[in-house]
């Protein structure tokens, strides 16, 4: 269904691909050190940072990334604008059983701020006979 959505994508002249898949605890935890240290450098203090970062990096153990069941989609914008790309899969993505997870109308929910590149496959209905 990634390849159908991404075909079809293409076939308007979006030009998308897979930024991000699968990642182990141990990538995971290396974004989430690099994400605290560059807050670090921004002037914040230790736990200011880890606050921060959690806004916009799933703790080691919690990435759905660890899990498989997510890929982030990003836009070559050599061809086209990342917002073209965002705005499509918004609109596009659930008809081949791709939701966005994390919205800013969520974030309160989640802990995780807005990503529109960040969506999961959970399947398709099944079609009515």
């Amino acid at each position: 269904m990634l390849q159908k959505m991404f075909n079809d994508a293409r076939g308007i002249g979006l030009q998308l691909f897979v930024r991000e898949g699968y990642r182990t605890e141990q990538e995971q935890q290396q974004i989430m050190d690099e994400k605290i240290e560059a807050y670090e450098k921004d002037g914040y203090s230790e736990s200011e940072a880890k606050k921060l970062a959690r806004d916009y990096v799933a703790v080691q153990g919690t990435s759905e990334h660890e899990l498989g069941l997510s890929v982030d989609i990003n836009a070559d914008t050599s061809v086209c604008s990342q917002e073209e790309v965002y705005a499509w899969l918004s609109k596009h993505a659930d008809k081949y059983g791709f939701i966005k997870r994390y919205t800013a109308e969520k974030a309160d929910i989640t802990g995780i701020s807005d990503e529109p590149w960040h969506y999961r496959y959970v399947g398709k209905k099944p079609q009515k006979r």
